[in-house]
């Protein structure tokens, strides 16, 4: 049969005391919708429902895109309410899933299990908690099937004890679905309509239900607080780093690295302490990233040597090279091989030849510089007229001297050199010595200005 999905994704989140809805909180630097949704698309389903409510607006802006058909839960009344809500979308003949938008690292493997489970009745997901308290309990029959869920609030004294605990997650045909949906009542302490009394009507129907208990405790675990959330992201970020680790790169302490997207490492590259990686970084053979780097979208070539504190973004950087320590690569540049970019240089939108070396407190903005050029200590490019943004083309060979200006639109031909401190306005001649620098003067008798006393 054809896999539905409905994602719950309606809840207010009131501990997380934020105007953000609880479901676009990031972990790992993305919505914890977004990691649901990508697991559930790992099982190609037919159609995915996300059963929205607080932030409704908010929520769909965020994911316009995401390609997910919405059901909106304008009252909360409980989950069984809020499947309520996305029946009308969910087609007769299919299977149905249902996930919850705060619980972002259930894999698809342990999905599959539980689509498996629930083939020819009801499948529930469980975990087996040291501490239980807050969710509810499974109450097993003697032949091992479940018997019921027992909200905490609702729990008994013994019930309280058990500690085999409902994850949210079920699979179920949606035909059965259907028929348990409309007979849920509220007849509770919360006087919500819950979703885990379906596993009461299953019974009473005779149809088996199937506990389907996962290993790893965290990969059901939810999101309500910011405490919990910090709790995931940590667990994220230790997944991430067994798995660099499995790959045989080397972390200085797997503690203290942050990937935010998607990173991808050759042999022989090594990671020292505070890094972040977000979006799409890929790290050829060889490459060091220095302490307490950020490096966001960014593809970066063998053997080349990042140096501490520098931030890259939106680059691409060629083999050998060596950047920092305090580099920063603003968006779209492209570094040939062998190139050096020193502390305290900034570059944005510029091509940089190979063998080329800007070492210090540089700014080359909207540039093109060739290979083997030399740029000197405090030159920078002027590439901004007020209005417009203009290009410095600098061919190979030349040598800029330190506390240069270059005054977009301008050209330095080949084998140029620039005397320090010149402010370089029109294209110059190749191969030859360019100066630009008002005339040297020193005045006899001047005496410093001093300070009036009282």
């Amino acid at each position: 049969m054809p896999l539905e999905i409905v994602i719950l994704a309606a809840g207010q989140g009131k501990r997380m005391r934020s105007s953000l809805p609880k479901i676009l909180h990031p972990l790992a630097g993305r919505p914890l919708l977004s990691h649901v949704l990508d697991t559930a698309r790992a099982l190609a389903p037919r159609r995915i429902i996300v059963v929205h409510g607080n932030g409704a607006e908010q929520v769909r802006t965020a994911f316009a895109d995401a390609q997910v058909e919405w059901a909106l839960q304008a009252e909360q009344l409980g989950t069984g309410h809020a499947v309520q809500q996305a029946l009308p979308s969910i087609s007769p003949d299919a299977d149905v899933l249902i996930l919850y938008a705060d619980v972002p690292l259930v894999r698809s493997d342990t999905l599959k299990r539980l689509l498996d489970a629930g083939r020819d009745g009801l499948a529930v997901m469980t975990a087996e908690l040291a501490d239980p308290t807050g969710y509810g309990r499974i109450v097993r029959q003697a032949s091992g099937n479940v018997a019921r869920i027992v909200e905490q609030r609702d729990a008994s004294a013994s019930e309280l004890a058990l500690r085999e605990v409902n994850a949210g997650f079920m699979a179920m045909s949606a035909r059965r679905l259907a028929g348990w949906l409309g007979k849920l009542t509220n007849r509770n302490a919360q006087r919500e309509y819950y979703l885990t009394d379906v596993v009461s009507l299953a019974v009473g129907e005779g149809v088996p239900v199937r506990a389907v208990k996962v290993g790893d405790a965290w990969e059901v675990a939810g999101v309500n607080s910011k405490r919990e959330l910090a709790a995931l992201e940590r667990q994220y970020q230790a997944k991430e780093a067994d798995r660099l680790l499995g790959e045989a790169v080397t972390l200085a302490d797997p503690a203290r690295i942050d990937v935010r997207g998607e990173l991808t490492c050759g042999a022989d590259v090594a990671i020292d302490v505070n890094c972040v990686f977000e979006g799409k970084v890929t790290l050829a053979d060889g490459v060091r990233i220095g302490p307490n780097c950020l490096l966001r979208n960014v593809r970066i070539g063998a053997g080349t040597q990042i140096l501490a504190f520098s931030h890259l973004e939106d680059s691409e950087i060629g083999a050998r090279c060596r950047l920092g320590p305090y580099a920063r690569l603003r968006p779209g540049n492209s570094l040939d091989d062998e190139v050096h970019v020193g502390n305290f240089v900034e570059l944005k939108a510029s091509r940089i030849g190979k063998g080329s070396k800007a070492n210090h407190l540089s700014y080359i903005g909207d540039s093109e510089v060739g290979a083997a050029v030399n740029v000197g200590a405090g030159t920078i490019t002027c590439n901004y007229d007020g209005a417009a943004k203009h290009r410095t083309i600098i061919e190979d060979e030349c040598f800029i001297g330190s506390d240069t200006t270059l005054v977009a639109p301008v050209r330095v031909a080949r084998g140029s050199y620039i005397g320090a401190g010149s402010t370089i306005n029109k294209d110059t001649p190749a191969g030859q010595l360019t100066l630009s620098r008002a005339r040297q003067v020193s005045l006899p008798g001047w005496k410093p200005p001093t300070k009036k006393k009282g």
